[in-house]
């Protein structure tokens, strides 16, 4: 299964729970994210969320400055995006669980059976 389509749709999530655990700059999240198995993930994606989450009001940024090359800009997750965060949580369990017993052979549990006899 090609999981490129399906990334797209929880990329906010999973950028959020990355940068809960520490602030990073742009291409840290990118290397955290594929660390944790989502190798597919692209650069251009995680920049352009990052940026998006922040006009959102989700993040936060601050300049480090680097010795090696040019300054980094970190982002840091703010009470907006725990809060973001927590709601995208909840989303994915739900969405997780009904699409699990779906696939399963089970969609009628997923239905609710208002007046309707089984």
């Amino acid at each position: 299964m090609d999981t490129t389509q399906l990334l797209k749709g929880v990329l906010d999530a999973a950028v959020l729970a990355v940068i809960e655990q520490d602030d990073g700059y742009g291409y840290d999240v990118v290397r955290r994210l594929r660390a944790a198995g989502l190798d597919e993930v692209g650069e251009a994606s995680v920049y352009g969320t990052l940026r998006r989450l922040y006009a959102a009001g989700a993040l936060t940024t601050y300049v480090v400055p680097s010795d090696g090359g040019p300054h980094r800009k970190y982002y840091g997750i703010n009470r907006e995006g725990r809060e973001l965060l927590a709601e995208q949580r909840t989303a994915w369990t739900d969405f997780s669980a009904t699409l699990t017993r779906v696939i399963a052979g089970n969609p009628a549990d997923t239905i609710p059976s208002i007046g309707v006899a089984r």
